[in-house]
């Protein structure tokens, strides 16, 4: 039972959010009227992003610390409510939150995949590690594995495997800052990204685990608000019925029948038999390399002298210099760039899937390989959740077992909320696309078609392929990143719910990317510096060299976003299978199976996360390698392998070595019974 001191601080805190939510509502309907008074666009997207910068900046200031306690685990007196609403804006991602209903409006069916496997990971959070993880009461990861297996080779690799996942998916989320940044404020991507670092600095920085946890809270009750409103309006709008998540079945009825009319559309027919004959003939130039790399290279310079020759409009002659400055440099270029693009004609070639029919494909053995790598993915990514070190920190922060257990609870709730808005919001933004934009004249696009072109032509792109002046559904690229920030412009909304959206987005990327990079921080800082290196180092000197590691960390992955090395749920789902191969094998086995030793965890964690690294570099098209698939399995899915041989290698080598010793069997004894009273937090410090 709590004490009164505590009771006395979970009602300060309800009180506090309480006067928050309403200030912030009254905020948002302030910046409304003053938008229908005529407050401009840009203002409205520069008020946002300063004014909630600025609060987590606040809570940042007002949360600082230097005690350890503190800064790594907030005290460990967060309540229940609080930490789950914590963990769920941790969790809630630039992929949640940007991500996650563009890929189900891109994949259907198919795209539950991440709704099933991040959901049904918290099942596993809850059964095999949070209640344990909170008992044993140290600080990180890595810390569990190197007092539970002993000396510092395993927490050396729990740091190195906490550092690669985390580092993995902090550069998702600083896409997504820079991505939202740039659009609603107009400011180049690279500022954008700088402006949302310093946001996500002022919070961590200051007060490590203690500021970023009350920022969390903040930041869940705006991405939750943001992601609802839209979502709801167009349920009003093609239902009557403001409850999307109980009513989009009949939407997506009509989705399906749309569907198939498109796919029978004479005029859709004529534009995907365009895109057939142009990925027909970049197949031929690929075979026929690396002579028709000269011929073709020759032909387009021949064209530019053509037009300049006969004065033709400028705008032909600017398209065709355009084309000879974006021809390959040499054949593998050309190679690459061929392959790509006769690629994606192909995709735009085949007609519209049912939105709602599973594993949708021509032949058997297409169905087949999506049968098997959903199913792969849900494996991944039900363990992934299971193993994330930010995620599992969080279950440190909590009074109590209890509480950790408690805390469980409410993070799946919190997450629920969102994850079962996703589906309907993916169905009806592609009803309205398919019903309402499809058949529309190039002259009378929505406003929010060119704005979107602007930001980035992969995201949006629409093209008058066959020269009819009228839309049609092949000729609409649309990326699935921008479906939840641009729902508010479909839906007809007023400015001032994009901004908000935008405010939610990046709430939910600062909320991600604060907790990754506070955990790769604190790997280095506290399992490495102070664990390793320098044991007496005083309290000031820990945390200071956090903060100092911290900086360079986050503008190291700042750097490596600039690149743009793959989409937000390829990068989010890469990270989930390096985690669930180096730490689920041995976190588990280390609470419930007293046998496992070091030698048995090393071995596992090197091998599992090994094969796991491995399969995406060779797998994954950025590197450039292009290895064949084991079993038709997609590299994000690259987990399917390293988590199964981690467990076998600890299995196999720890019965070849001598088992623990006494005193570790007792810890583990001690931490597979919870309920117990007594916490080890004395080992922390």
């Amino acid at each position: 039972m709590a004490t009164s001191s505590q009771a006395a601080f979970n009602r300060q805190l309800k009180r506090y959010y309480s006067f928050y939510t309403g200030g912030f509502v009254a905020f948002v309907i302030l910046l409304a009227i003053a938008e229908s008074l005529g407050l401009p666009r840009v203002w409205i997207g520069y008020i946002f992003l300063f004014a909630t910068i600025g609060l987590y900046a606040g809570i940042g200031i007002m949360s600082r610390t230097a005690d350890i306690a503190e800064y790594y685990v907030a005290g460990r007196r967060v309540p229940a409510l609080f930490n789950g609403m914590a963990t769920g804006a941790d969790w809630m991602s630039a992929a949640s939150f940007i991500g996650m209903a563009g890929g189900l409006y891109l994949q259907g069916y198919d795209g539950l995949a991440f709704i099933m496997g991040w959901t049904g990971g918290y099942v596993l959070v809850a059964l095999f590690l949070a209640p344990y993880l909170r008992k044993f009461g140290q600080f990180t990861i890595p810390d569990f594995l190197g007092a539970r297996y002993g000396g510092n080779i395993p927490r050396l690799i729990g740091v190195f495997a906490a550092i690669l996942c985390s580092s993995t998916y902090v550069v998702a989320q600083i896409y997504g800052v820079g991505l939202i940044t740039s659009r609603f404020t107009g400011v180049e991507f690279g500022v954008g990204v700088f402006l949302g670092l310093a946001g996500i600095l002022v919070c961590s920085f200051l007060g490590g685990m203690r500021a970023v946890t009350w920022t969390q809270v903040a930041q869940y009750i705006i991405l939750i608000i943001a992601y609802m409103i839209p979502v709801v309006a167009l349920s009003m709008k093609f239902t009557g019925v403001p409850i999307p998540q109980l009513v989009y079945g009949t939407v997506l009825e009509k989705l399906d029948k749309r569907t198939v009319e498109l796919q029978k559309d004479a005029k859709e027919l004529e534009v995907r038999g365009i895109f057939k004959d142009r990925a027909a003939k970049l197949n031929e130039q690929v075979k026929g390399l690396p002579a028709s790399f000269e011929e073709q290279k020759a032909a387009v310079a021949k064209k530019l002298e053509e037009l300049k020759a006969t004065n033709a409009p400028a705008g032909q002659i600017k398209a065709a210099e355009k084309a000879v400055a974006d021809f390959p440099k040499s054949v593998d270029e050309a190679r690459t760039k061929w392959t790509a693009a006769a690629r994606a004609d192909t995709g735009r070639a085949a007609a519209p899937f049912i939105h709602s029919e599973p594993f949708v494909g021509a032949t058997e053995q297409v169905r087949d390989n999506k049968r098997k790598n959903f199913l792969a993915l849900i494996f991944c990514l039900m363990v992934g959740t299971a193993a994330l070190p930010h995620i599992l920190m969080r279950y440190y922060t909590t009074p109590s077992v209890d509480e950790a257990r408690k805390s469980v609870f409410w993070s799946l709730f919190f997450i629920f909320l969102l994850y079962f808005t996703a589906p309907a919001l993916a169905v009806l933004v592609k009803f309205e696309v398919y019903q309402n934009l499809v058949g529309t004249k190039f002259t009378d696009l929505p406003a929010w078609v060119a704005s979107w072109q602007k930001v980035d032509p992969s995201l949006l792109r629409i093209t008058d392929v066959n020269g009819d002046g009228i839309v049609q559904l092949a000729e609409i690229v649309i990326g699935q990143d921008i479906i939840v920030l641009a729902t508010p412009e479909i839906a007809g909304l007023p400015y001032v719910i994009s901004g908000l959206v935008a405010a939610g987005g990046l709430a939910a990327a600062l909320s991600t990317a604060d907790g990754l990079l506070l955990t790769i921080a604190n790997a280095l800082s506290h399992d490495v510096y102070y664990k390793m290196i320098d044991p007496h180092a005083s309290t000031q000197r820990r945390v200071t060299i956090s903060k100092i590691l911290l900086l360079g960390v986050a503008l190291v992955a700042a750097y490596v976003t600039s690149l743009k090395p793959g989409d937000i749920l390829f990068l989010v789902g890469a990270a989930f299978s390096l985690a669930a191969s180096a730490f689920f094998p041995a976190l588990v086995l280390g609470v419930f199976w007293k046998r496992a030793t070091k030698w048995g965890a090393v071995a596992g964690m090197v091998v599992g996360l090994g094969i796991t690294m491995y399969y995406m570099y060779t797998r994954y098209p950025f590197f450039g390698v292009n290895a064949p698939l084991w079993w038709d399995i997609q590299p994000i899915s690259s987990g399917l392998w390293g988590v199964p041989l981690g467990i076998v290698t600890i299995i196999v080598v720890s019965l070849l070595t001598p088992q623990p010793s006494k005193e570790l069997q007792e810890l583990v004894e001690h931490v597979r019974y919870p309920h117990l009273r007594g916490d080890i937090d004395t080992r922390a410090t």
